[in-house]
């Protein structure tokens, strides 16, 4: 039986409510599996809607209704309409002009696997309320427009309780900024605090508290570290100062996300707070330092300016997103930052906007909004933050964020309202570049050159493919930053922004001596897709000469692209110019360290089914497994006589720090270990460096190394052994086995990994260390042709859903490119895809999901 479909939630049905909320006091009395809520809510009229009277309709979900009061009288059971979804007080009941209402109802922690709301995590109360989890804490009103001044008290065993605001006791607090429901938090529970303090531009002291499990205060110095770097960043580069007395974060081991900006209370996945250089990689330093800036920059861009709904989610999200990436390159490297961005946004948005998933930023509809917290709203919504800026330039971007900040604090707004800022401070028109919310897809720009004369033209096209309920799609605002490289490799003219707006566009630039090589798309200034014909000599030249960064690695990214589509497709071999542009590329000592490790990963295997499929080609999954092992071996080969020397002066001396400097030398030296085993049979130099390791970074690669080549074996015992009293050590353990795996045993070790001991799968981390690194991370492996992998996917899908259909839902993006291959694999996967569609009890979230991958 297929599962009743949920009501559709759609944009154009907004209407404000018919009260707002003042004030709102709680009062808990914890308790596992009856927990007491009291609250107190006074509600006033909303002047704007003149169609009364009113019904009175709260919502609330798994609450058992102990009482009820309007005005304190109290309501019988017969005076309140109870359904799945909330109450309803008639109107009659309700006094039109304001009034308090009051309530107790009783939940049940322990039971709440959702982690949603109010849940249990290894005995600590904790919440997460976005975007819809308050109403399961007490009857409310649940949306993000209604803003209210919070009061919280808490009664429990807990010698720690925390919630948002200005603590006025033991378990009692104030928050004195209005804010919607979704910024509430409480926690409780055996915590110990690591502590700090920063000192505001006004001068006003703030405490810092870190909360944690006991024994782990000591993995807490650089999640600390990087909050008051945060706090001083904002102050410089938008001038936000903290508001409260007090900045708390707490670590949480089950949570669905990876941490939430809730006001003053930030509650984080443990994995992005802990870190210690024997447990944690240069790679989570690097999530922590970006992570903890995010949820702390929401302060503004998120709780004091909030969304009026959740259609307008990327409003927060992208700018916030956008707003951590340009500290993350403040604090260690442009360019390497903007690339790491980059391919995140073509391995997830740029899929996502291929497939049956694509949505605008801004969508028009929705069933479960948690099924919109995506790669589009997120890291294309950052991107479409950065255009902007390029737009208008850093200085009337400033001007414009000093506006959006002194008109719209703390209020509910809408991308019209960030649009209208722009066009205010800046003096311009934005009604098309309003575009990139309202239209889902990437663009795809072509280009032809032309010179006669001393004028070089440039004709672009572009084109929006059509996407799911968007066809015949207007020209979007596509700024291109453009160079223009002469034979020496020097600038043969000033670099240009040439803004397309059209379908078709050209532009002309005058006074060149010659033809030069031109540099498109520098810093990767539109998420767009370019299409350009240009041979691989060209490409060579760019990656040697350019003097963008980027622009530097794409050349060689798609110099690696042609070879391995190539190789994939028709059979043919190595490049060996290829190869000897990648060994000059390596030994460059003027050339940092992480920028080369990147120059020399190859395109993944994912991001080349893509291009075949984009390119109007079936790709296979197996052939292309084979092209990259067989140009990774090749580049080896060429490297041979270079690469022991480059990886012993790769050696961090002195004691481990997390720092860029240091990073990009472990990152190129991890790099250069993956071409060095090609070489050694017995993966000597990988065994050696997994036991001189000192920490993880470099444990972590060389077990990597060994797995991939086959001779993991006694190294995957070790590092057990070791690390089996770490949480979040044996998390990577799951990951490196399955991701690592040659794809004929890929699919047999997860499934034995399932059965293990530690394999806690209710915990979103440990499953997805498992479930995701094997569907997501070894593609060979999952998509064998037997449909074994398939099978073993959708069979923890279906047993997770009942559980957690948030992290069931996410989880389901595995089967989302589906139609990239084969019929035999289309079969496999749709099988699959059917199989959990036709469940009875489908979560809503999960049926969401696999009904729009199917295409129902």
């Amino acid at each position: 039986m297929k599962p009743t479909q949920a009501p559709t939630i759609r944009l154009s049905d907004y209407t404000q409510p018919p009260f707002w909320i003042k004030t709102v006091d709680l009062h808990f009395t914890l308790h596992p599996t009856a927990t007491r809520v009291r609250s107190t809510i006074e509600f006033t009229a909303n002047s704007d809607r003149t169609d009364g009277p009113h019904d009175l309709r709260l919502h609330g979900q798994d609450l058992k209704l102990i009482s009820a009061a309007l005005n304190g009288t109290a309501l019988k059971s017969d005076e309140i309409l109870l359904d799945a979804e909330g109450l309803t007080i008639p109107a009659d009941l309700v006094p039109q002009d304001g009034f308090t209402w009051t309530a107790e109802v009783e939940i049940n922690p322990e039971a709440n696997t959702s982690l949603n709301g109010l849940y249990m995590s290894n005995g600590m109360y904790c919440t997460q309320c976005e975007a819809e989890g308050f109403r399961k804490i007490t009857y409310s009103y649940d949306r993000p427009d209604v803003m209210a001044i919070y009061t919280v008290s808490i009664d429990g065993d807990s010698p720690v309780l925390l919630s948002n605001g200005n603590k006025q006791g033991h378990g009692k607090w104030h928050d004195p900024h209005p804010k919607p429901a979704y910024l509430f938090a409480l926690v409780a529970g055996d915590l110990v605090a690591h502590t700090d303090s920063f000192t505001t531009m006004s001068g006003r002291e703030v405490a810092l508290e870190i909360w944690v499990r006991p024994g782990d205060e000591d993995k807490c110095a650089y999640a600390m570290d990087a909050l008051k770097r945060s706090m001083r960043w904002d102050e410089v580069e938008y001038g936000r100062e903290y508001d409260l007395d007090l900045f708390m974060i707490v670590a949480v081991d089950d949570f669905n996300m990876g941490a939430m900006e809730n006001k003053g209370l930030n509650i984080f996945n443990s994995k992005y707070v802990l870190a210690s250089p024997q447990t944690a990689t240069d790679r989570d330093y690097e999530l922590i330092e970006g992570i903890i800036a995010h949820e702390y920059f929401h302060n503004w861009t998120g709780n004091r300016i909030t969304c009026r709904d959740w259609f307008q989610l990327c409003l927060k999200e992208g700018l916030t997103v956008f707003r951590d990436q340009q500290f993350s390159g403040d604090e260690r490297s442009h360019a390497v930052n903007r690339i790491e961005n980059v391919l995140q946004l073509r391995a997830r948005q740029f899929r996502e906007d291929a497939g049956p998933l694509a949505h605008p930023l801004r969508p028009e509809e929705y069933i479960e909004i948690n099924n919109f917290y995506t790669a589009t709203v997120y890291e294309k919504g950052a991107e479409v933050i950065g255009m902007l800026r390029t737009l208008v330039g850093a200085e009337n971007y400033r001007k414009a964020l000093d506006l959006y900040f002194e008109r719209h604090d703390n209020q509910a707004c809408t991308i019209e309202h960030w649009i209208k800022v722009f066009e205010d401070a800046c003096d311009t028109d934005l009604s098309q570049f309003a575009l990139w919310y309202a239209q889902a897809g990437t663009p795809k720009i072509g280009v032809t050159e032309r010179f006669e004369g001393d004028t070089l033209t440039l004709t672009f096209t572009q084109t929006n493919p059509d996407t799911p309920g968007q066809t015949d799609k207007k020209p979007q605002v596509v700024p291109i930053r453009t160079g223009f490289l002469g034979a020496d490799g020097s600038e043969a003219a000033p670099e240009q922004l040439l803004t397309l707006t059209d379908n078709e566009q050209s532009f002309e630039i005058n006074g060149l001596s010659a033809h030069p090589t031109v540099s498109y798309l520098r810093g990767f200034s539109a998420p767009v897709i370019l299409n350009r014909t240009v041979d691989n000599a060209t490409r060579a030249f760019l990656l040697t000469h350019d003097t963008d960064p980027f622009n530097q690695w794409e050349a060689g990214r798609d110099y690696a692209m042609s070879l391995l589509t190539d190789m994939a497709t028709k059979g043919t071999n190595p490049d060996a110019a290829f190869t000897a542009a990648m060994l000059a590329v390596a030994t460059n000592d003027a050339l940092d360290p992480a920028f080369r490790a990147l120059v020399l990963s190859l395109p993944s295997e994912d991001a080349l089914a893509q291009s075949l499929f984009d390119a109007g080609q079936t790709p296979d999954p197996d052939a292309i497994h084979t092209a990259r092992k067989s140009l990774a071996k090749a580049m080896a080969d060429t490297m041979a006589d270079d690469l022991p020397n480059l990886y012993a002066s790769l050696a961090v001396s002195g004691p481990y720090t997390p720092d860029a400097t240091d990073a990009g030398k472990r990152s190129l030296r991890a790099a250069v270990l993956s071409l060095i085993s090609k070489h050694e049979p017995d993966c000597a130099t990988a065994r050696a460096q997994f036991a001189a390791a000192d920490n993880m970074t470099e444990q972590l690669s060389a077990l990597s190394t060994l797995i991939s080549n086959g001779q993991g074996a006694e190294a995957t015992a070790t590092f057990y052994d070791q690390w089996k009293a770490d949480r979040l050590v044996i998390d990577k353990w799951f990951t490196v086995q399955v991701s690592a795996a040659p794809p004929d045993t890929a699919v047999d070790v997860a499934k034995t990994l399932t059965q293990h001991p530690d394999f806690d799968w209710k915990n979103p981390n440990r499953y997805r260390s498992l479930i995701a690194g094997f569907a997501m991370m070894n593609p060979a492996g999952f998509h064998r042709k037997d449909g074994r992998g398939y099978e073993f996917f959708a069979d923890w899908l279906i047993k997770l859903d009942p559980v957690n259909p948030q992290t069931t839902a996410r989880m389901c993006g595995g089967f989302e490119t589906w139609r990239r291959y084969d019929a035999s694999r289309q079969g496999l996967m749709r099988k699959q895809l059917a199989r959990i569609a036709a469940l009875p009890n489908l979560s809503k979230d999960t049926a969401e999901i696999t009904g729009k991958i199917l295409g129902d």
